[in-house]
């Protein structure tokens, strides 16, 4: 029987596609398929990232790693204590936190200023918690001692407000976060002059932590008093903290590696904020295979001790956990008289304050997460000196860790450089 040529040509080329395509399956090496991801949907920062699941560990520059962690940035505060304000106090500031201890600083900050700049008494704040009727005292969280220390002569505090006052109803007024003095200038103090009780509520229209221009060194000096020493967890709590913090440097040592903590939100992965945008190329969150094709491409050791700020496991995790398998959540390294308050669903501002701890002191932080936990664990962490934040910002063909510094870093554009240097 004749065989036509075409036929021949046909089954060649078939056998090669397949040959082909055993060679990619066998390799893991499909055409990479990358998203340009951006911790920028919630307005924090132009970085993007190129995530290339076909990185192996043998391929990657550890040594950038190492340098990375060996790095330590000592700085001290560029700002004095704000002098203190003789004239006796014309009135009062109320407000409270929410949202959890991310705000709460924010929060306080802008309450802070508004105060100092009325010449009013601030009154300390109630917490409330995402669920309706879920209030507590601020001295139920916080040190109360440490943040009216810090702010003696700068503003005045009370623990409530007068009985004579309270009677009354206060002027509710919206405060944008980070706010400037010619909003207060504009629109609080007229308000003030007349009715000399404010009730503040402070929004978020943007969780920018950049540094913005201002010329009033007085109140750039107490927001940076009231943003790095005002608000400081209980000792009951900042002891759980240390707890949690130890045991992880513990396992690290066992193992000669670092602690790397990883804010990893997968709750938030459905949510809009961490949605795509620009075209679908970029995003507000990672999801733990991103985040594993991160560590992967700058080439995190195995030995890794890892925090992630998930209260429990679940099987999302699971591929992370084999590759590096001292990965934990607080449920894992939590001290167990402790769980039962912590891990509440009805306390997730307690648990979110541990991360913020933790985040703040590890070797090493990497935000999965867009918005303003990044921006204030950021804050902290350049106070202290602790500058190794990475950030899946550029492309993937580099593997040297020191290329995905944060750019709150790298360009020194933190509000904190205003406060350290």
């Amino acid at each position: 029987m004749a065989v036509d040529p075409r036929q021949v040509v046909a089954g060649f080329l078939t056998l090669s596609m397949f040959v082909m395509l055993g060679n990619m399956i066998k390799h893991d090496h499909f055409s990479p398929v990358t998203e340009e991801l951006g911790l920028e949907a919630t307005g924090l920062e132009s970085n993007t990232v190129k995530l290339d699941n076909n990185a192996e560990m043998n391929s990657v520059d550890t040594a950038g790693v190492e340098d990375l962690m060996d790095a330590i940035e000592e700085v001290k505060p560029c700002w004095t204590k704000p002098s203190p304000k003789n004239q006796p106090s014309n009135g009062f500031v109320t407000f409270s936190l929410t949202m959890g201890p991310e705000y709460h600083i924010s929060q306080i900050t802008d309450a802070v200023v508004v105060a100092r700049y009325l010449g009013a008494t601030l009154v300390l704040p109630d917490i409330r918690g995402n669920e309706l009727g879920n209030k507590r005292k601020f001295q139920d969280m916080y040190n109360v001692d440490k943040f009216v220390r810090s702010l003696d002569g700068v503003v005045e505090i009370i623990d409530e407000i007068p009985d004579e006052v309270s009677a009354k109803k206060p002027a509710v007024i919206r405060v944008p976060n980070r706010v400037t003095e010619s909003f207060i200038t504009d629109t609080i103090q007229p308000i003030f002059q007349k009715n000399k009780y404010l009730r503040l509520a402070v929004i978020f229209s943007s969780v920018s932590l950049r540094p913005k221009e201002t010329n009033n060194k007085d109140l750039d000096a107490t927001a940076c008093l009231a943003m790095f020493s005002g608000l400081e967890l209980k000792h009951e709590y900042s002891e759980v903290a240390r707890k949690m913090l130890d045991r992880l440097q513990e396992l690290s040592k066992k193992l000669d590696g670092k602690v790397l903590a990883i804010d990893l939100r997968t709750d938030l992965l459905e949510k809009k904020s961490c949605k795509t945008t620009r075209g679908a190329r970029r995003k507000g969150c990672y999801n733990p295979e991103e985040v594993l094709a991160f560590l992967r491409n700058v080439g995190f050791s195995a030995n890794t001790t890892i925090y992630l700020t998930e209260t429990w496991w679940h099987k999302g995790l699971n591929d992370l956990k084999e590759e590096f398998p001292n990965t934990y959540t607080k449920d894992d390294i939590m001290p167990a008289e402790n769980k039962g308050e912590f891990l509440k669903s009805s306390n997730a501002d307690l648990a979110r304050a541990l991360d913020l701890e933790i985040c703040s002191q590890s070797d090493v932080f990497i935000p999965a997460v867009a918005g303003l936990f990044y921006g204030h664990v950021t804050g902290k962490r350049i106070a202290s000196g602790r500058t190794q934040i990475i950030v899946p910002s550029q492309s993937s063909t580099s593997t040297h860790a020191s290329d995905f510094i944060s750019t709150y870093v790298s360009n020194k554009n933190h509000l904190a450089y205003s406060c350290y240097c």
